[in-house]
């Protein structure tokens, strides 16, 4: 099984974060990053993490974090088949 598959089945969903930063040298210009990984919600410690190393080592400023999450597949929806399909 791969991880993503793994780490969905655990109640990780997809997180994608909507991040506007000034810019270092033109404090009056926004900048537009878009940062996505699986995450656990309601507690996000994925993007927290990634959003304390950006404080702490980036030089733009963060002006607002806009953030989606999404569950794709949760462990009561999983479902083994066993099937297959021949074609020709």
């Amino acid at each position: 099984m791969n991880k993503d598959m793994e780490l969905q089945l655990k109640g990780y969903g997809l997180t994608t974060a909507h991040i506007l930063y000034r810019m270092p040298d033109h404090q009056t210009i926004l900048q537009t990053f878009v940062w996505q990984a699986y995450d656990l919600a309601p507690d996000f410690p994925e993007m927290k993490t990634f959003l304390k190393f950006w404080q702490q080592k980036l030089d733009g400023p963060l002006h607002s974090v806009r953030y989606f999450h999404r569950k794709l597949i949760s462990a009561s929806e999983w479902r083994g088949l066993r099937g297959e399909f021949i074609l020709n």
